[in-house]
Order: structure tokens, then sequence, then C-alpha cells
């Protein structure tokens, strides 16, 4: 389309006026906030479970482009952190070659252009860590359980180890409930109902749900808070003999000394949350998907759309538990009930 003279000359005029030439207007002017003086701010607005998955990774970019601008990080730049991140990443036996490393160093960067776009510090299209793709994501090598082994791996923790009795009872909730760690550890004393059965979990995403355990579970659990030094209502509901509230290190040994006992536990890098996979495939393969999401706690939506219309409440997954461990459950429902 050929401009028009009149409206070209009358624009030229008004910039004039304005001190402003058409040279001006190609310039591109960049804000000069480095992404040491920015990070900051993201960490400021970052939720704890962000700042513990990025933390890291935020203090490598500072220490790689701490003195540049945001607006200076190209696209090539976040693809050779991203690729310095998977070579340095720490051995494990489960590593697959710093693949998880390198797709946490992009979602840690993206996190903080994101931050930058909301802003106002770069446009929507600026953003140089989405135009690198995240390597695809591996399957995960976990799998349920059979149960000759879990009861291999219960015996092992109900023979061993320095205090069995606290063991013995977290292999028992994650059994039961299906939890993560997280969701254990941050369980208090006014998360458990021992009348109905029920523990109040939170967990990643900072989701919060009541979840159906065994009435005789949770008498245990309230015992053993009792008698170590619980009392006030937010106090850590599982704890050691001296009465510290439980740390995520008591898993870390506790997996050592199963997988010392047990090489095939050692070999495959089995861990608490295998517990999770044997749990819910049960509960999948003989009280259907729906249930088993609700069990799961999953509150996303993404996946068929069929996932929207595909609900249990909490009766229909304490029905899957009393099933599950042959235990009466106050809030389970009839096999009738639920049309099975």
């Amino acid at each position: 389309m050929t401009p028009d003279p009149d409206r070209v000359a009358t624009a030229r005029t008004l910039l004039a006026q304005l001190g402003i030439s058409v040279a001006d207007l190609l310039v591109e002017h960049s804000d000069p906030t480095t992404v040491a003086e920015y990070l900051p701010r993201v960490r400021a607005a970052a939720s704890a479970a962000a700042n513990r998955s990025y933390g890291s990774y935020w203090n490598r970019m500072v220490a790689a482009w701490g003195d540049r601008p945001l607006t200076s990080i190209a696209a090539t730049d976040v693809e050779a952190f991203q690729r310095e991140c998977a070579r340095t990443a720490r051995r494990r036996r489960n590593g697959r070659g710093g693949r998880h490393a390198g797709e946490n160093a992009i979602t840690a960067a993206r996190a903080m252009f994101n931050r930058a776009i909301a802003d106002g510090l770069i446009a929507a299209t600026a953003s140089p860590a989405h135009q690198v793709p995240k390597p695809r994501r591996l399957p995960s090598p976990r799998r349920a359980l059979t149960p000759n082994e879990l009861t291999e791996i219960n015996q092992v923790v109900r023979t061993s180890g320095n205090d069995a009795v606290l063991d013995a009872l977290l292999l028992r909730l994650h059994t039961e409930t299906a939890c993560r760690r997280g969701g254990a550890l941050s369980l208090r004393l006014m998360d458990l109902d021992t009348v109905h059965g029920l523990v109040l979990l939170q967990e990643k995403g900072e989701t919060l749900r009541w979840q159906p355990v065994t009435l005789d579970l949770a008498a245990r659990l309230e015992a053993h808070a009792a008698t170590r030094g619980a009392v006030r209502p937010t106090d850590q509901l599982l704890r050691y003999r001296d009465g510290r509230g439980l740390t995520s290190r008591r898993y870390d040994h506790l997996w050592k000394r199963i997988g010392d006992r047990l090489p095939w536990v050692a070999a495959q890098n089995v861990s608490t949350h295998w517990l999770r996979h044997t749990t819910l495939t049960w509960v999948e393969r003989n009280f259907g998907y729906g249930i088993a999401r609700a069990y799961a706690g999953h509150t996303d939506n993404t996946g068929p759309a069929t996932t929207t219309y595909v609900k249990a409440d909490l009766q229909a997954v304490a029905t899957a538990l009393a099933a599950m461990t042959g235990q009466p459950h106050p809030l389970a429902a009839s096999l009738e009930d639920l049309g099975m």
C-alpha cells in the first residue's frame, strides 16, 4: 500500500513539533535493568515451591549474566545455559544425562522472563527463553510394586533401623493415602480427624484436600503424635523420638537402609513415590480412572475433555480405601451405591 503523501507530511509536521525525528522512532529503547538487579524481585514474587525448584538456577543466571541487561539475553544464551546445566548436573543412579536439570533451567528462565513481561520490561514476544524448546520428557521408570515386593519392603522396615515404629507408620501412611513426601511432612496435629478417618494433605501447587485413612491408622497417628510431644494444633504430626519434627532426611536414610538389605530396591532406585504408583494403580484397576484421579488429588484440567466430567467424591475414595485395606471406613459407601 502506497502511503498518502499528505498524511506523511502531516505526520512529519507533528513529529517536528514534538521534537522527535523519524530516526528516533527507529532506535530501540532498551530497559537497562540487569539480570542481577531484577532476579531479587522475581524471587520475592515467586512461591516458596518455585524458589526451592528454581533458586539454584537463578543463582547460576546471576553468575552467568548478572551484569547484562535483561534485553540483551538472546535465545542462544538461554540454550547455552540449558546445556551447561545439563552437562554439570549431579550424577545420580536414576539420572537421565542431565535432562531434568536442562528442563528446569529453561523453566527457571521462562519464569524470570514471564515476570519481566508482566512488569513491562520486555515485549510479550521478546522472551528468549520461550524460543528454546524444552527437552522431551522421558517416560518415568517408576512402576507399581508387586504384593510380594511390598511385603519384603515392609518386613525390612519393621525389623531394622533405629525407629522401626516411625518408619512402619510412614510406609503405611503413604500406602493408604498415596500422598507425596511433602504431604506427609506438612501434616499437623490439627490435620488429623480420628472420628471420620481423614488427614488434611497440603501438597505441591498449594493444593489442600481431605484424604481418607483407616480408623486404625488414624488412631496410631494420634498416639504417635501424643507420645512424641505434639500438643498444639499446629505442631507437626510426624516426629522423631526426641520430639523434633520429621524432615525429608528420614526418607533418604530409610530407602538407603532398605536398599542395603534388598539389592533390587537399590538397583531400581525404588523410593516413596513408588508407593504412590502402587496404590493408584490398584485403585485405577479396581475402581476406574475417575476415582483414581480423585485418590491422587489431581485437580488439573489437562488431557481429554472427559476429565471435566470424570470426577469422584470423598465417599468414593473412602470406599476404594476400605476395599484395598479390608477395613471399614465411616465415609465408605457400598459398591451397589456406587453402581459397581
